[in-house]
């Protein structure tokens, strides 16, 4: 067996007291790097695998000792319109080596993604145990995507499921399937997004097509996998009862399935992108109303209804 210590990975952030990602009282692993890019990622620092420097300069005091630290010259002090001292930020120089992060104690500048081993992300797992006892939760795997790191992932899993605790994995499914197989072994249960049915429509908003996805789902359920599927409801891309109608009959074939969620879109990520020098494409689109999302809920029941009873739920 491969000892956990001897397996890393980039872990972006391990969030406990999660109650949105699986049943019960969880910790949520966020991995870095994934291979969609949805427009209205609220996660962008999951995105690339490698490490980023995050810079909010509204944070900032000026007190300069970036500049210092810096080996790179990304950090400079200039004056301003009014005389006073500011801090510029010269993104192409930085190489994200984490020296200014020590030095800012306003947290102006803070590192998206650190190297771990598996052991360290499970020490900290392990540390609600009782919560996971009394709630019937534990620990799931995120992103980004996280079979994108697929031992990582594994040796995290493996080693939960070794110390009692329940194991989840949240994915897009659009990876090759044997990556499905490796961790199939040490989980109890897969949070899949179904986002369209509509190849060109799923192409266009995410930069994949969903055929891999859906054979992906599919033979997960064939496998007898717990399945909870998910489809984050967004402007223009899926918010119509036809759209979410197709999605939830699709969902209510699968013989796994747990249940069917709806996701409200949410915009809350633009100091995200702004602090990775990013665009948010999906800055200004507005949330899907309640009124909304209760029609669309009602889609997704009557289409669904003839084949099994569907929970739908929102964010």
């Amino acid at each position: 067996m491969t000892d956990a210590s001897d397996v890393t990975g980039m872990v972006t952030d391990i969030q406990r007291f999660s109650i949105h990602d699986g049943p019960g009282i969880r910790t949520t692993v966020f991995l870095k790097g994934c291979n969609l890019r949805c427009f209205w990622c609220r996660n962008p620092e999951t995105l690339r695998r490698e490490p980023e420097l995050q810079y909010y300069p509204d944070r900032c005091i000026a007190c300069g000792a970036c500049v210092v630290a810096c080996p790179e010259g990304a950090h400079a002090m200039v004056v301003g319109p009014d005389g006073t001292a500011l801090h510029a930020f010269d993104r192409s120089r930085c190489t994200a080596c984490g020296a200014c992060v020590v030095t800012c104690y306003s947290r102006a500048l803070v590192m998206a993604g650190e190297r771990k081993s598996a052991a360290d992300v499970v020490e900290v797992v392990l540390r609600d145990r009782t919560y996971y006892e009394t709630s019937g939760g534990g620990v799931t795997v995120s992103g980004g995507e996280p079979l994108s790191q697929v031992e990582f992932t594994h040796a995290i899993l493996a080693a939960c499921r070794d110390a009692g605790i329940a194991t989840a994995v949240e994915t897009a499914s659009a990876v090759p399937w044997e990556r499905f197989e490796r961790i199939l072994p040490v989980v109890d249960l897969v949070m899949t997004d179904v986002k369209s049915l509509d190849p060109g429509v799923h192409r266009r908003a995410t930069g994949v097509g969903n055929r891999l996805i859906l054979e992906n789902i599919r033979r997960l359920a064939d496998r007898g996998v717990p399945l909870i599927v998910r489809t984050p409801v967004v402007p223009g891309v899926n918010d119509t009862e036809e759209a979410i109608g197709a999605i939830a009959s699709f969902a209510a074939e699968l013989p796994s399935l747990v249940f069917y969620e709806l996701l409200r879109f949410h915009m809350m990520a633009a100091s995200k992108y702004a602090g990775l020098g990013m665009e948010c494409q999906a800055a200004d689109l507005p949330s899907p109303t309640t009124e909304r999302m209760e029609a669309l809920s009602e889609a997704a029941r009557r289409a669904a209804s003839a084949v099994r009873p569907i929970e739908v739920r929102h964010s």
